[in-house]
């Protein structure tokens, strides 16, 4: 993955918007100037939601790293909104994973230090020691255990996006059958809808009619001419989008692992690093104490949800990856 830098970025969001007839992609997290509630502060002044350090937590961080004081966390920005990006200036870190980082870290009592990285170097950097742990949309995989400690903080999820006021969901492949479903070649999501799109003929239904798309302006284009039903991508974007614009909506998601199993989100540790225990407690403390919700809703992203942190769930199979 290569950084993608927010300029560029909003550019293209922007331009994708204006042809969907959706508004701006800057905006407030709260009432805007024009009373809107929908915007997201894509700004460096991010004033973000913090939580007290909790002494007994604080107490299970590994000795050197207490002595330090800072938590040295790793991230790509590889990634769009709403995960990991830059903000408005081109160099402040923000989104969903630095707030959740950050929480911990305060949990902690630790300064939280971002080290944006290439998605390879994320895993260099743990290997080495350089740094402590990957806040960057890394999901649990089993060959990703032999080398590392997970303790999970969202769910790995697709979802199928619709113009705002549709009157149907996506739950299964037979919400799908005989509609036009959009979707990028060569992704998990595309060997979703083939797989729906075969059992849908098996079971006597209509097949999915997919369409291709590659760049967001062209998807959002044919979704808002209704060229097309809906669209599958990564549930984070869409759920970005939605929120950003009002002018779409998630009609419902499913595992990025697929129907036998839930994908997860982890924060990422070196295998056998005591740290991911101090990690999994401070996740716990901040799903318990709302902040935790509170970041997945300004994000967007309250539909990834989890109850509780786990420590090294099962993981997507080695034949995926």
């Amino acid at each position: 993955m290569t950084r993608t830098r927010l300029p560029r970025l909003l550019l293209a969001l922007t331009a994708a918007l204006a042809l969907a007839g959706c508004a701006s992609a800057t905006a407030d997290p709260g009432p805007s100037a024009a009373g809107s509630s929908t915007g997201i502060n894509l700004t460096p002044q991010q004033n973000r939601i913090s939580t007290p350090k909790v002494d007994s937590i604080a107490a299970l961080v590994p000795a050197d790293l207490r002595s330090r004081g800072t938590l040295e966390v790793v991230d790509s920005l590889g990634t769009v909104p709403p995960l990991d990006f830059y903000a408005t200036d081109d160099r402040t870190v923000i989104g969903a994973e630095p707030d959740l980082a950050t929480l911990v870290a305060e949990v902690l009592g630790l300064k939280v230090q971002f080290h944006p990285e290439s998605w390879e170097n994320v895993f260099v950097g743990l290997d080495s020691g350089k740094y402590d742990v990957g806040f960057t949309n890394i999901t649990v995989t089993e060959t990703r255990k032999e080398k590392y400690d997970f303790a999970t903080y969202r769910l790995d999820n697709l979802a199928f996006e619709a113009k705002k006021g549709a009157d149907w969901k996506v739950t299964g492949p037979r919400d799908v059958a005989g509609r036009t479903i959009g979707v990028s070649s060569g992704t998990n999501q595309e060997k979703l809808l083939l797989d729906w799109s075969a059992q849908d003929v098996k079971d006597g239904l209509k097949p999915v009619k997919i369409a291709y798309y590659q760049n967001s302006s062209d998807y959002y284009l044919a979704l808002g001419s209704g060229r097309i039903d809906a669209w599958v991508g990564p549930n984070p974007t869409s759920a970005f989008h939605a929120a950003q614009t009002g002018q779409t909506q998630v009609i419902g998601t499913y595992s990025g692992a697929g129907a036998d199993l839930q994908g997860k989100i982890a924060a990422t540790v070196k295998k056998g690093d005591p740290l991911i225990t101090a990690v999994q407690a401070a996740l716990n403390e901040v799903i318990r104490n709302g902040t935790y919700g509170q970041v997945l809703q300004r994000w967007g992203l309250s539909n990834e949800a989890v109850a509780s942190s786990e420590l090294n769930p099962p993981g997507l199979p080695k034949s995926d990856g």
